[in-house]
């Protein structure tokens, strides 16, 4: 199994100083300790980004990481804005790998987070569902091609 660190909230820390979320170490090894994931987990932080900033150039450097990666279960944590346009990238490269894209909507540091359940969701679907693309947030899984974010719900849901 891999996971590939992009950004987006899940990773964000708040920096007392500016009052600003930002992006300095990846919080996912602390996640995955916490977890107490115990399986084999290779860790990629390839991005530091919020997902309004990602461009096609990101989302093809993104593919190319799971092209690349010897494994054929990938988890990848991405900003919740713009994970579906990855999602459909990745979709329609069409590897032969499952790969899951997830993200939280609160940071992991701040109370009441949902970052470290839906990491540990992610990785479990990885582990059992077959060669495709999904995206795996809040107790759900969607099809690549079947899902949306919200924006007003703050929630991922099936596309109409």
């Amino acid at each position: 199994m891999r996971i590939i660190a992009t950004g987006g909230t899940f990773d964000k820390h708040y920096d007392p100083i500016s009052g600003q979320l930002v992006f300095t170490d990846s919080v996912i090894p602390a996640a995955l300790a916490r977890a107490r994931i115990t399986g084999a987990v290779s860790f990629e932080p390839l991005l530091a980004l919020d997902s309004l900033d990602m461009d096609d150039k990101h989302r093809q450097q993104i593919c190319a990481a799971c092209v690349s990666a010897s494994e054929d279960r990938i988890v990848i944590v991405h900003g919740t804005d713009t994970a579906q346009q990855t999602a459909e990238v990745l979709g329609h490269a069409a590897l032969k790998k499952t790969i899951v894209i997830t993200g939280a909507m609160v940071p992991y540091e701040i109370a009441n987070s949902d970052a470290l359940f839906n990491l540990g969701f992610a990785l479990a679907a990885a582990r059992l569902l077959p060669a495709g693309v999904y995206v795996a947030m809040n107790a759900e899984i969607f099809t690549w091609n079947e899902v949306q974010k919200n924006r007003v719900a703050g929630v991922f849901e099936r596309s109409r």
